[in-house]
């Protein structure tokens, strides 16, 4: 085993991808998976590990969403509840392009999560990668379609992003923290965040907006984290 900010870090192979397990000093059961970035702003995992949570991380097959790595991520729950004994909800931490991975596992999976921690998500894809209104250009679209497997053609008439899935997770009422920045020149809150904010708040969901004046899209997290771990602590039930 690995040392990861003092705890110990477990690599194994779960249906033939690379799966980190990263155990606290006192378990207490629950659990939480870091759907991408593993290693990024890795404070709320520390203090969930300090907690008494497992952190989780399953190799995605592209940043960017296939739906295997959603298929991938309900099997993960099923072991971990089954065989591990851990409780049968998660919490999603999930950041930029991990906020959408979070975003499309809850829609399809919320018998597996309890709430989401989503920073900075991804939420339209013609905002980003495409840059099609603010995004500064993060050269990232040939990715997209390679992970995708789909043409610029087929792009443009995609309807899958991640809003097309909000009416889907507000159905569930799955307790969400969002956090932004309004400087965001990469993922912009007003072109992503906000469709997320606003379809909880017309549904009438639980959820906790913050907003952090004149930051980028770096750094993720808060200077203080309390407000997220005392979030999941109070829905992660």
């Amino acid at each position: 085993m690995e040392i990861w900010n003092d705890f110990k870090l477990e690599r194994t192979n779960f249906e033939g991808r690379e799966l980190i397990t990263v155990y606290p000093e006192k378990p207490n059961g629950k659990w939480a998976i870091k759907t991408e970035y593993f290693n990024a702003f890795p404070d709320v995992q520390i203090k969930l590990l300090e907690l008494g949570y497992h952190i989780f991380h399953i190799k995605n097959i592209t940043r960017w969403h296939v739906d295997e790595d959603t298929e991938v991520r309900a099997k993960l729950a099923e072991y971990v509840h089954e065989k591990m004994g851990l409780s049968q909800k998660c919490v999603i931490i999930g950041m930029s392009c991990g906020g959408m991975q979070g975003i499309y596992f809850g829609a399809k999976y919320p018998q597996y999560v309890s709430c989401l921690y989503l920073d900075a998500p991804v939420v339209n894809l013609f905002s980003c990668p495409a840059g099609f209104g603010k995004n500064v250009n993060i050269d990232a679209m040939d990715e997209l379609l390679k992970g995708k497997n789909m043409t610029m053609t087929e792009f443009i008439s995609y309807r899958e992003h991640p809003l097309d899935y909000l009416p889907e997770l507000t159905k569930h009422n799955i307790p969400l923290m969002l956090v932004s920045g309004d400087s965001d020149l990469v993922v912009p809150y007003d072109e992503n965040g906000i469709l997320l904010h606003d379809a909880y708040k017309k549904a009438g969901c639980i959820m906790e907006t913050i907003i952090k004046p004149g930051c980028d899209h770096h750094p993720h997290s808060l200077d203080d984290n309390t407000p997220i771990i005392e979030f999941i602590k109070k829905y992660d039930i």
